[in-house]
């Protein structure tokens, strides 16, 4: 199954939403939408394409009512994603759904591409569980490109689970928590105990990075 999902939000009106196939959005708020499973996906084969567009002035808010669940197809073990956030001048954006759980001999691949302005404000949040219950044979894999008007800020791809490059069966981690925050003028920060690191981004903003077997709790976005 192909999914293609458009989320448009202006200054002046409410977030136009339009969507095909497996994922579709529900406005929920005056300036929030939540994504919500119209059809099991992704499933092994399965493709699905998500824009999102903040217009200049505007403000997005853009969460899920549930986890999503990667599964493998009768014929296909790998589904993939592609998701595109455009948020323009003076506008901003928070996108914070609920954790990605890739259950066993399931693989799943994303690719993130951000375009901002020097003005924008993002708080983008990426989480991602291998296996349920139990489970450790899924396989997952991410890729982000921001950019910052004409100048790249991050190039930045992880993978986790069965057949990925550290991948080990006693100790790897099988979760991870990203967040891409834009503008942020902090310094970096490492916490060993808890497997989180905060790196700045030269172009501007940081990413923080958090690993472990299983996902912890999480607060809510900025």
């Amino acid at each position: 199954m192909h999914t293609e999902l458009c989320i448009d939000a202006s200054l002046h009106r409410s977030p136009r939403i339009t969507s095909v196939g497996g994922l579709a959005g529900r406005q929920t708020g005056p300036d929030t939408v939540h994504l919500i499973g119209t059809a099991a996906t992704p499933l092994g084969g399965d493709t699905i394409v998500v824009r999102i567009s903040v217009a200049a002035g505007a403000r997005l808010e853009v969460r899920s009512v549930a986890a999503s669940l990667a599964m493998p197809g009768g014929l296909h073990r790998h589904s993939s994603a592609q998701w595109h956030f455009e948020v323009g001048a003076g506008a901003s954006l928070i996108f914070d759904p609920e954790p990605m759980v890739v259950v066993s001999d399931a693989s799943h691949s994303v690719v993130n591409t951000v375009a901002l302005q020097k003005d924008s404000t993002l708080w983008l949040r990426e989480r991602t569980q291998i296996g349920r219950f139990e489970e450790a044979s899924g396989r997952w894999s991410s890729a982000m490109h921001c950019d910052v008007g004409d100048r790249p800020v991050l190039r930045h791809r992880v993978e986790l689970g069965d057949g990925s490059v550290a991948h080990d069966a006693l100790s790897a981690p099988l979760s991870m928590s990203s967040t891409l925050q834009y503008p942020d003028d902090r310094t970096s920060e490492v916490d060993l105990a808890n497997g989180t690191v905060r790196l700045p981004l030269s172009g501007g903003g940081s990413l923080s990075t958090s690993v472990g077997r299983r996902l912890q709790p999480a607060r809510s976005g900025a």
